[in-house]
C-alpha cells in the first residue's frame, strides 16, 4: 500500500516519540489476511507489522521488547487493532 492510513501514521508518531528509532517501518498488512475470517476482506488497518531498530532496546530481551511495544500500542488494540507483528531490535 502506498498511502498511509491514520493508524499507521499514529503508530509511527508514537514509536518515534517513545523510542527515537534509527530505523522504523510501520506496514499495513491487512490485505494479506483477506479471507482468513468470514467476512474479512482485507480492508482497513487491522494487521500491522513494525520493523524498528533503536538504541533504547540495546541489551533487552526479545520478550521485554515485545512487552514495551505492545504496551505502547494498548490504545490501538482497544480501538480494534487485531494483530501486531513486531520485528524490533537494538542497534548494538
Amino acid at each position: 500500500m502506498s498511502e498511509k492510513g491514520p493508524l499507521v501514521t499514529q503508530l509511527e508518531q508514537k514509536l518515534n516519540e517513545a523510542f527515537n528509532p534509527a530505523t522504523l517501518d510501520v506496514i499495513n498488512e491487512s490485505h494479506l489476511h483477506a479471507g482468513h475470517q468470514p467476512g474479512f476482506d482485507g480492508q482497513g488497518e487491522s494487521h500491522i507489522r513494525i520493523r524498528m531498530t533503536a538504541d533504547h532496546f540495546n541489551g533487552m530481551s526479545r520478550v521485554n521488547i515485545h512487552r514495551e511495544v505492545n504496551a505502547l500500542c494498548a490504545d490501538e488494540f482497544e480501538a480494534g487493532l487485531h494483530a501486531l507483528a513486531i520485528d524490533v531490535k537494538g542497534t548494538a
